[in-house]
């Protein structure tokens, strides 16, 4: 099994040669977009602020809940639908297609059922999230050989003992792909739901400062939740290659 780390040497190659078409950009437009030094010193002066933090831990809470909601019922609904064959074929393509859809045309729903608030972010951010998740756990349960469950039951192994010892370590790595991917999809959806009905949150704070053509706010407040998601990312990708390794 490949677990082979990431170079530290390419990584930063690739966010030297960003930074520098970030500074190229800026200089073929400055009002346009803010030059990434300054764009550094706003995101610090505002990281002083307490109303930043604020909105900060509205947007954090908001992502919690839509992922926990997204994990849980992702995986849930994966081990449910992979562990039926004719189920799984049959939902996948449905599922597909219904990610597909555009998910702003479905947010007066979504503010007639949850109103505005916390709720509706929340559900936003779910909606962005699961589907990922749930597939890619149910591709993770169709992809376990049937051989595996064959010699469980040779061994006579109750369905608990079965759960843990086959299914788990077997789907475990292609939910952790989920996760990740379920977790930059859910960090957008309740940014989006921010920005069109939340009085709090970064998505807020973006939304204003695009209504005011603040070019500065909205390049600090982006590079915040860049560096955030790549950190969020950087994390999950860490766990995944861990349980890789202990698996290898």
């Amino acid at each position: 099994m490949d677990t082979k780390k990431p170079n530290p040497l390419g990584t930063l190659a690739v966010l030297l040669v960003l930074i520098g078409l970030w500074q190229a950009v800026h200089w073929l437009n400055g009002a346009a977009l803010s030059s990434p030094s300054a764009t550094a010193q706003g995101l610090w002066q505002m990281m002083g602020t307490a109303s930043f933090w604020d909105d900060a831990a509205e947007t954090g809470l908001a992502l919690i809940y839509a992922l926990v909601i997204a994990v849980a019922g992702g995986i849930a609904l994966g081990l449910g639908l992979g562990a039926n064959r004719l189920a799984a074929n049959v939902a996948e393509p449905i599922l597909v297609n219904l990610y597909s859809l555009p998910k702003v045309t479905l947010y007066p729903l979504v503010l007639l059922i949850f109103g505005l608030g916390l709720a509706a972010k929340v559900a936003f951010g779910v909606m962005h999230g699961l589907i990922p998740i749930l597939i890619f756990t149910m591709n993770g349960i169709r992809q376990i050989k049937p051989v595996y469950f064959r010699a469980a039951h040779a061994m006579h192994l109750s369905r608990s003992q079965i759960a843990l010892r086959v299914v788990l370590p077997a789907v475990l790595p292609e939910v952790l792909s989920g996760v990740r991917l379920g977790f930059s999809l859910s960090l957008l959806g309740v940014l989006i739901g921010e920005m069109f009905a939340s009085q709090k949150g970064l998505g807020h704070q973006l939304s204003n400062a695009m209504n005011l053509g603040n070019i500065d706010t909205i390049m600090a407040v982006a590079l915040f939740l860049m560096l955030f998601a790549l950190a969020g990312n950087a994390l999950l990708s860490a766990l995944s290659r861990r349980y890789r390794a202990l698996g290898a």
